[in-house]
């Protein structure tokens, strides 16, 4: 019985914090103001009430002294020690709600106030201020008379606080009133004026959507407007160039695969067509054979470069690796190949570069593979640091690359005639290192690449 008496405790929460949890920003900033300035307003409210009603009731302490003491000036002693009341000059008669008492005797008390004689005669030996405890709404005021430095007589007053009741109830509720249309009104305009805030904002979001989707190439632009708003129309602009460069990536790499698919498939169309069309010697079925093995391995090789540039383009944030581990698993990893693969001079311990180890890797095996195409005994790996930057060096002891391909090598399915190869890899690594804040560039000398990274 306890436990679905706590599941039905944790429902009700959970179904109160859905509902009262605002839906939107505005609602949100709106009750946010509301509850700021209701916190404001209550406290406000209550130190006003507080003022008043101490305020209401110094007056009514000072009445009671009034009275008193006008009554105390009618106090008289004759020659004989006999205590009495004269009578007032202007013949109107001694207030009502006052006794005066001499000793035990009465001198005077109101006709009309029986229930309060024990309260007023109690207080006339003790003096100040007091409630009786059956009427808290009666205030009670008892002042010595003094003649000759003799208390000779005590008079009493008494007020009915009704009346300051009724003002502190009809003050409380308009107060009340007045702060809920206050609060209703502060709701309302923080409301608007959000609302109002916030549409420049809503627009510049409904605007960036729709270029997203039509035109990637319009921008907010620097136009005039808050500081805010400028801010967020930079991260806008960043963030439909970067779509803008995926997107453009996205064209150029399929265009790339499709010119590369279309060359090894139309000449394995036409090998076939050639088995098929006659009868064929064992030499030319070995050189037909030859030739769709060579348009496979190059359609897995391309296949291969798409994953690859996948891969890369799907790690967003920059990570960070240490040189020699990764050139040295390059330089294992190469072990057996006709042409040795080398890392000279060993690598600072303490070197990094700011990107991963598999997208080094990435980088670097496609320069890697094609200096192994063109060196006689060697490629070499050569790391260092620069004052802005780490730089891998893939050099070989090839013939370079003649001067007057150096402006092509990076352009994607260009491949120097006799040493196979896509074309892609060169263009594969340059985007790489370009989306780790890198770059490929070919040395003067013709004979290295370099790759350039930022440090770790």
């Amino acid at each position: 019985m306890t436990r679905a008496a706590d599941h039905r405790t944790m429902v009700t929460i959970a179904w109160l914090r859905r509902r009262l949890t605002p839906k939107s920003l505005r609602s949100g900033l709106s009750l946010a103001a509301l509850a700021v300035t209701a916190v404001w307003v209550i406290l406000l409210t209550a130190a006003f009430n507080l003022i008043l009603a101490n305020r209401l009731g110094s007056q009514a302490d000072d009445t009671l002294r009034t009275r008193t003491g006008a009554v105390a000036a009618l106090v008289q002693v004759d020659a004989t020690g006999q205590v009495s009341l004269r009578a007032p000059a202007d013949g109107s008669g001694i207030d009502r709600g006052v006794w005066v008492f001499a000793g035990d005797r009465v001198l005077h008390r109101p006709a009309d106030e029986d229930e309060l004689d024990d309260a007023a005669a109690s207080l006339a030996r003790t003096g100040g201020f007091a409630s009786p405890d059956d009427d808290p709404l009666t205030r009670l005021y008892a002042q010595p008379v003094r003649i000759d430095g003799t208390q000779v007589a005590t008079v009493v007053a008494a007020i009915d606080l009704d009346a300051s009741l009724d003002a502190r109830r009809v003050t409380l509720i308009g107060s009340a009133i007045v702060a809920g249309i206050l609060l209703l009104l502060v709701y309302l305009t923080s409301r608007a004026m959000v609302a109002r805030t916030l549409q420049p904002v809503e627009q510049m979001a409904r605007q960036a959507a729709e270029w997203s989707a039509t035109d990637l190439e319009h921008r907010f632009g620097d136009q005039r407007r808050p500081a805010e708003l400028d801010r967020l129309a930079t991260i806008l602009d960043e963030l439909l160039a970067r779509q803008a460069a995926v997107v453009r990536s996205d064209q150029q790499l399929t265009a790339e695969l499709s010119h590369e698919l279309r060359t090894p498939l139309a000449a394995m169309s036409a090998e076939l067509d050639l088995l098929r069309s006659r009868p064929r010697s064992p030499t030319e079925l070995e050189a037909g054979h030859a030739s769709l093995a060579a348009g496979i391995s190059r359609l897995g090789g391309l296949i291969e470069t798409l994953l690859t540039e996948a891969r890369g383009r799907a790690r967003s944030v920059p990570g960070r690796s240490t040189l020699g581990p990764v050139l040295h698993g390059l330089a294992d990893t190469a072990r057996g190949h006709d042409v040795r693969l080398v890392v000279r001079p060993e690598p600072d311990p303490a070197l990094t570069a700011g990107v991963d180890a598999d997208v080094l890797d990435r980088i670097l095996s496609p320069l890697i593979d094609n200096a192994r195409r063109f060196a006689r005994s060697t490629v070499t790996l050569t790391a260092e640091r620069t004052a802005t930057s780490v730089t891998v060096t893939v050099s070989d002891d090839g013939p370079g690359v003649p001067p007057e391909l150096a402006d092509r090598v990076f352009e994607p399915g260009f491949s120097e005639g006799g040493h196979g190869g896509a074309g892609l890899g060169l263009p594969l690594a340059r985007r790489l290192a370009r989306g780790a804040n890198g770059d490929v560039v070919l040395d003067p000398g013709g004979a290295a690449f370099v790759v350039l990274l930022p440090p770790g």
